[in-house]
């Protein structure tokens, strides 16, 4: 193994409101590779004024090439990595990411018309490859179209598919969009995100796809949320419960899925094994009690 040279920019400015929390993230992948491939990996933490990290760390098989890059909307930190003559390839990540969340009451947050929205949410109003919004208007308003304010609807929206849909690992594949989960009434949380964000644009809120470390999760895994624009301000929202919006640790957002992967992968590459970790000595999971009529504001 060899350490691979990070030269990402990470911000040193931490939030200075709120309760700072530190978060010890990790992910192990191990791959087969047949032939000479291309990997485009997406396991770095985003790094930003809200989100800071310390002691980070990348190490690869030793034998293949790293470039580091942003792409995407939301900046988001890529590695392609040309695996050569590597046949066993082991990719480790690690690093401390302290964050600061909001929690603010919803009846306190003014929306904002679209005439009025920041340009850069404007791109999250649309239809997308796995966000059919456009196929699911009727049923949004249907469903959601008498709840006057934007984040309750979002709220009512992550309701709605925990209480509506199975969590069934298999149920889906990398085909599967939110309207054929709305159909199938099953998926994992990438399915339930894509719904949630298919919903809100139905609804004209501009909505994007999360991906991030979870603290304490069971099964420990790479997870997948959804945020909403309300007020020129993101506000994140978990329709799996699996775990809370103030415990997550940004990796990437963008419109979808296909802007978030994971891994891409390019050439004969088979995953063996993935480990994901995410744990914190500050963080106490609120209870639904607590998250009553609030909504959470992860940041960057």
């Amino acid at each position: 193994m060899t350490a691979a040279k990070n030269n990402f920019r990470v911000p040193k400015k931490l939030n200075e409101n709120g309760h700072e929390m530190s978060f010890f993230i990790s992910s192990e992948l191990s791959y087969q590779v047949g032939a000479r491939s291309t990997i485009l990996l997406n396991i770095h933490a985003l790094a930003s004024e809200s989100q800071t990290l310390v002691d980070e760390k990348f190490t690869v098989t030793e034998g293949c090439d790293c470039e580091f890059f942003y792409l995407g909307f939301g900046q988001n930190r890529f590695v392609r990595i040309d695996t050569h003559e590597v046949s066993d390839l082991l990719i480790i990540y690690e690093a401390e990411a302290r964050t600061n969340p909001s929690s603010l009451r919803i009846q306190n947050i003014n929306e904002v018309p679209i005439l009025e929205m920041s340009p850069d949410a404007l791109p999250y109003l649309f239809p997308s490859r796995y966000c059919e919004s456009d196929k699911l208007g009727n049923e949004a308003r249907n469903l959601f179209g008498h709840i006057n304010h934007p984040l309750e609807q979002a709220s009512q929206i992550a309701e709605w598919i925990y209480q509506n849909l199975s969590y069934e690992i298999g149920s889906s594949d990398a085909s599967t969009s939110a309207f054929d989960t709305y159909q199938q009434r099953a998926g994992v949380c990438r399915d339930f995100a894509h719904l949630a964000i298919a919903f809100c644009r139905s609804l004209s809120i501009p909505a994007r796809y999360f991906t991030g470390y979870a603290c304490n999760m069971v099964p420990p895994d790479f997870h997948a949320c959804f945020e909403v624009c309300v007020g020129n301000n993101w506000y994140l929202f978990d329709a799996t419960r699996l775990s809370s919006p103030n415990g997550l640790v940004r990796i990437s957002s963008g419109r979808d899925a296909a802007d978030s992967a994971v891994a891409t992968i390019y050439g004969d590459v088979t995953l063996q094994s993935s480990k994901v970790s995410c744990t914190s000595p500050d963080f106490v999971a609120p209870t639904n009690d607590e998250l009553e009529g609030k909504a959470i504001q992860l940041g960057a």
